[in-house]
């Protein structure tokens, strides 16, 4: 088998040119770039940022204040229910509680039925109500059928 001869080959950016190519010049090396002057400068660039932070912020809460406080009402609705439920669910654990809430809701349908259903008067006065509530919660007047 014949042997397989390397040749060196160097290129123009692999060579370092002579940093004193002229007798009797010196030249000045620049001084490598200090950490804390890297430091300064990142600092600098965070302090700026803070300082136009609230700027910032309130440019964007002006421009998208009713989506932000719909968006809020939602997640304080789901966490409410949420709350709520696990109230509930902490109660029903609670031994003749789950029971006696029960008797209590059959006891107020029993009520609202005597006092509301029975007559056709008293059924004209919920419907009064109904009406009165509607339009306050609406604003506007509702039309009676």
């Amino acid at each position: 088998m014949p042997e397989q001869e390397f040749t060196e080959t160097t290129s123009k950016e692999a060579t370092v040119p002579e940093i004193n190519s002229q007798t009797g010049t010196i030249t000045k090396l620049q001084p490598p770039v200090q950490p804390q002057d890297e430091w300064l400068k990142y600092g600098e660039q965070i302090s700026s940022f803070l300082a136009t932070l609230p700027e910032y912020v309130a440019i964007f809460f002006n421009r998208y204040k009713q989506p932000l406080v719909t968006i809020g009402l939602i997640l304080g609705a789901i966490v409410g229910v949420r709350v709520l439920l696990a109230v509930l669910d902490a109660l029903n654990d609670i031994p003749l509680v789950a029971p006696t809430f029960e008797l209590i809701g059959i006891g107020y349908s029993a009520w609202f039925v005597y006092r509301y259903l029975l007559k056709a008067s008293t059924r004209k006065e919920l419907n009064s109500e109904i009406t009165t509530l509607k339009s306050q919660v609406v604003g506007k007047e509702i039309p009676e059928a």
